[in-house]
């Protein structure tokens, strides 16, 4: 499935109104916000249709899935946007997330923990939003999608120390610029082991690089070390390739297009997280050029003074 999806469920009481943009939409909060309230009513739906006495809207199907057939019910759901509650045992588990990555679904799921198996991103990371019988989503982390952690983002962060989810291409490139810069720069090996080098590094301004695209699992434990640092600095573009497409030193038919409405071009099912989507985009658009880009090393062209400059310079209030 490609694209953006709107849906609307409405009974009596209350009325959803919200719109899914990527194959994994994550909805948190705590208990009495109307989480389950959300899955019981495309239950309801689904079961007896408007009968329940719920009204859903929607140009997919919206089915709910849970219990210990999960793979079996799941089996059957093709193009269909598929909502999880919490309570089911299979939702942090290997299975389930080898099943999300090879079906043709988009997934709603209500969770107040990470799932760690899953690469969600940040953007999508919801909270229910209430006003009298009418809700809808609200992004928990939206305001700090590119810089977070700073009350105010007007001033430019100057960091003395930069710490990389990567720890190949993208840690080559920042570690370069670390080089002339003056400031170490530290590869996580990836972003699981990011919380442990921000505890091994308590510096003040430290500067934290990762991939927004699939470190939704990671926020929250992040969030609450960030907070106790003053100084610290959490920035979360797409992808490291994301910010190579987007400072213009590579061009191609579309380019802008896809950047600016990405969901019209990505499909779910061939990618697990846009950020390998981005890796693809950039390995095609350089293939037998003086650009040629490969995710394990990186080409020594992206250092040229002019075009690391061009993609240090996506990196908003951020002085490098």
């Amino acid at each position: 499935m490609k694209g953006s999806y709107r849906i609307t469920v409405s009974n009596a009481k209350v009325r959803y109104d919200f719109t899914i943009r990527r194959n994994i939409t994550i909805i948190k909060g705590d208990s009495a916000t109307g989480k389950t309230t959300l899955v019981e009513m495309i239950r309801e739906y689904d079961e007896s249709g408007e009968d329940s006495g719920v009204t859903l809207q929607c140009e997919k199907n919206c089915r709910v899935l849970a219990g210990k057939d999960w793979k079996l019910l799941l089996s059957a759901m093709h193009e269909t946007i598929v909502f999880i509650d919490e309570e089911n045992v299979f939702l942090p588990t290997k299975d389930f997330a080898e099943a999300v990555r090879e079906s043709d679904n988009h997934y709603v799921i209500v969770t107040r923990e990470g799932l760690p198996n899953l690469p969600y991103s940040v953007e999508e990371i919801y909270g229910i939003r209430e006003s009298g019988k009418y809700a809808s989503l609200k992004q928990v982390y939206n305001e700090f999608y590119r810089i977070y952690g700073r009350t105010d983002h007007k001033k430019r962060v100057k960091p003395e120390c930069v710490i990389v989810e990567d720890s190949n291409a993208g840690y080559g490139f920042f570690a370069s610029l670390g080089q002339k810069g003056g400031y170490p720069v530290i590869s996580a090996g990836g972003k699981s082991n990011i919380f442990r080098e921000i505890l091994k590094n308590p510096g003040q301004n430290m500067l934290i690089i990762a991939d927004g695209a699939a470190f939704g699992p990671e926020m929250d434990r992040v969030m609450k070390l960030i907070r106790q640092r003053e100084g610290a600095v959490l920035y979360l573009p797409e992808s490291f390739e994301w910010l190579i497409l987007k400072s213009g030193v590579v061009t191609g038919h579309d380019l802008r297009e896809i950047l600016e409405n990405p969901g019209k071009y990505i499909e779910g099912q061939e990618y697990f997280s846009w950020e390998r989507f981005f890796t693809d985009l950039l390995m095609m658009l350089t293939k037998d050029t003086y650009l040629q880009y490969t995710k394990r090393k990186l080409n020594k062209s992206y250092l040229n003074k002019e075009i690391s400059a061009k993609i240090a310079e996506q990196m908003e209030d951020i002085d490098l």
